[in-house]
């Protein structure tokens, strides 16, 4: 057997011993989650990876939404707000990306309801290149990983985008990434005590500021886990109100970081994604997960690093939903679907490969089937996986 044989079997004995573990937890429905983002985050020109503003303003919305029917997806993953700061729909209260010819987020909400698709936004809580612009007295600069103290001013900021947005596009729910309040990375993870800081521990903590030379580890990790909790408490409430029924979705790289894990985050939010992708990661997240949330792994994304074939497999088996993303090509789009099924998986290179596997697996098609030039099953496809199976 080749590595991916070994590896996706490996995956599959792994999810059939939890699959009875996720129908006891009423969580079937997970398996229905089929979802993808065209990621406007990074691009050319703008601060530390971030696109700049107005970096394919001139996105067509029919032109997303064919593809990402071609892709087979049920929920469509866009942007509220992306990384740069701007918005990606028009006379909200965030300023649009500049440029912007159409009613991106709106039209595409419009176009996915006829065709039964959810439609989900997306904020980056702990990262915005405009607001750190705006605020440097409230950001720690323009760092691509998170900048930003969860001050009650960012709280009125963030909570206010995410209502109008729900309001104005009528989107479904919306992502949130990077749900970290300030530095998060091992390596670089204390706070500088700003004044908005301090400010902040006098606001969340039951004690004086012991001072930047005496506080611990442990209490700072405190100090972030309430700063957390209550940015979510106003968030959720704010979201809720404008749509009752609206669908709060948390990306998470590391669901064992301590800014989260065991908070009422993981708790009460409607979706908890592993973006790491690896399903006994999630699994692991189950029992601090609520009892109506959704879990979801990220299969697509980061290259050679996913095998989309094992992950989407084991996460079926799981009881898990599935999404992936890609970078846009030049013209706002990945590769067209129909390249995609014309060759085989093993003929594309990284994000790409698994990107054509997910054709597949969302389409209800194997793994090794290609298409023709006019939409028909390749001859050299068994007929036992003709159709449709696995």
């Amino acid at each position: 057997m080749n590595r991916t044989t070994v590896v996706l079997a490996a995956c599959i004995v792994f999810a059939a011993g939890t699959c009875c573990r996720a129908a006891e937890a009423g969580n079937e429905s997970q398996a229905e989650i089929k979802a993808f983002c065209i990621d406007f985050n990074w691009g050319p020109g703008g601060p530390n990876g971030f696109a700049e503003p107005g970096l394919w303003a001139d996105a067509d919305p029919a032109e997303h939404l064919a593809w990402y029917k071609g892709l087979g997806v049920n929920v469509i993953q866009t942007f509220c707000v992306s990384c740069n700061g701007y918005a990606w729909y028009k006379g909200g209260v965030v300023p649009e990306q500049p440029g912007l010819e159409h009613d991106f987020l709106t039209e595409v909400v419009r176009l996915g309801h006829k065709e039964g698709m959810k439609v989900m936004g997306y904020f980056c809580v702990g990262a915005n290149t405009r607001w750190a612009q705006e605020h440097p007295d409230q950001s720690y600069g323009n760092p691509a990983h998170t900048h930003i103290p969860f001050t009650t001013e960012y709280g009125d900021y963030l909570c206010g985008a995410a209502a109008d947005a729900l309001t104005r596009t009528g989107c479904d729910g919306f992502m949130v990434d990077w749900f970290f309040n300030g530095p998060y990375r091992p390596d670089d993870a204390r706070l500088r005590w700003l004044p908005c800081e301090l400010q902040m521990w006098k606001e969340l903590m039951d004690e004086s500021f012991p001072g930047t030379d005496a506080i611990t580890v442990e209490q700072e990790t405190e100090f972030k886990r309430r700063a957390v909790e209550r940015l979510w408490l106003r968030l959720r409430t704010a979201a809720k109100a404008a749509n009752p029924d609206c669908v709060i979705w948390l990306s998470c790289h590391d669901l064992g970081h301590p800014q989260l894990a065991g908070s009422r985050v993981f708790k009460e939010v409607d979706w908890l994604m592993n973006e790491a992708g690896d399903i006994e990661s999630i699994e692991r997240t189950r029992k601090m997960a609520g009892e109506h949330t959704q879990l979801v792994a990220c299969v697509v994304g980061w290259g050679d690093r996913h095998n989309a074939p094992a992950l989407t497999t084991a996460a079926k088996a799981a009881g898990i939903g599935v999404y992936g993303f890609s970078r846009p090509g030049a013209d706002s789009l990945p590769l067209p679907i129909e390249a995609y099924l014309a060759k085989p998986i093993d003929a594309f290179t990284g994000n790409d490969r698994n990107i054509a596997a997910l054709a597949r697996w969302y389409n209800g098609l194997p793994f090794d089937v290609v298409k023709n030039a006019e939409g028909r099953l390749g001859d050299a496809v068994p007929k036992a996986m003709e159709s449709g199976d696995r």
